[in-house]
């Protein structure tokens, strides 16, 4: 883990002047243009007529796309724990051939646009199929269809978020105006993490909030990644990477922790393959 992860994780927030910040709004501050209708969805057609992915007016802008990328990667500074590892990684990586078709563009929307407070939170975005995608917006998490272009709020929690279900050791008293540092959407479940070891849940299915809970107290609890799982039983459990050097298997049959793992590192992530293996870096 980076120091710049021990820096979040403390509570420290990127400051105005930091050029790996992302702001609020998702944008950029030098390509923040106002989204009209000509440029709020953009189409295969539109793409295919010269017009940008992203719905960019570079025709307009003081830069071209090409030398605008050039500046970033030139000013972009990576982070990495292992020195080297990016230049190591090059030499065992297969270099693309350029003119092969890797993927084909459908269509983009900048009627809904991320929150991202900072840099390195993971997992805020979430396609659980080609047509629907999960995201942090502000306080809320909205859905968004690509068959529909309608976005639909599933949970806010800007104000005061309570359970409605009643589960030992839920947290009834719920929590207010939670910053979210991930999330999870799989199985028709939707699982936040906040800051302060905040777990939310929510079925997609049912109304209101079912299970709330404070993974931690420790000062560096912050939730670094969920992820969600079947057991080969076919019960539902999702697993919580800490920053407090712990990693938590939720049963979301019974509404507890039946696992919890303890390490002499910050868990950044953890994953469940499919011979029933956990792996946790």
């Amino acid at each position: 883990m980076s120091q710049r992860d021990g820096d979040l994780a403390a509570g420290a927030h990127p400051e105005e002047g930091d050029r790996h910040a992302v702001r609020m709004d998702g944008s950029d501050d030098e390509l923040d243009q106002p989204t009209s209708k000509a440029t709020e969805h953009i189409t295969a057609m539109d793409v295919r007529k010269g017009k940008d992915m992203q719905g960019i007016p570079w025709n307009v802008m003081p830069t071209t796309r090409d030398k605008y990328r050039q500046s970033r990667l030139q000013g972009y500074a990576n982070f990495e724990n292992v020195p080297n590892s990016g230049r190591l990684s090059e030499k065992e990586c297969m270099p693309a051939e350029k003119g092969q078709l890797y993927y084909e563009f459908q269509h983009s929307t900048r009627s809904v646009k991320p929150t991202i407070r900072h840099f390195q939170l993971r997992n805020l975005v979430w396609a659980t199929t080609r047509h629907d995608v999960y995201l942090m917006s502000n306080f809320s998490v909205l859905h968004w269809s690509a068959m529909t272009y309608k976005k639909q709020e599933v949970i806010n929690l800007q104000g005061h978020v309570t359970p409605c279900e009643k589960h030992h050791r839920n947290h009834y008293e719920g929590f207010y105006q939670t910053p979210v540092s991930t999330l999870a959407v799989k199985h028709n479940l939707l699982v936040t993490g906040g800051f302060h070891g905040e777990i939310i849940c929510k079925f997609l299915d049912r109304q209101g909030v079912s299970y709330c809970c404070k993974t931690t107290n420790d000062d560096d609890g912050i939730t670094n990644s969920l992820e969600i799982f079947e057991k080969p039983s076919g019960s539902l459990h999702f697993l919580a990477s800490n920053n407090d050097c712990g990693l938590r298997d939720f049963d979301m049959e019974k509404f507890r922790i039946c696992n919890h793992f303890h390490f002499a590192w910050p868990v950044n992530v953890s994953l469940q393959c499919l011979l029933n293996f956990q792996f946790s870096i």
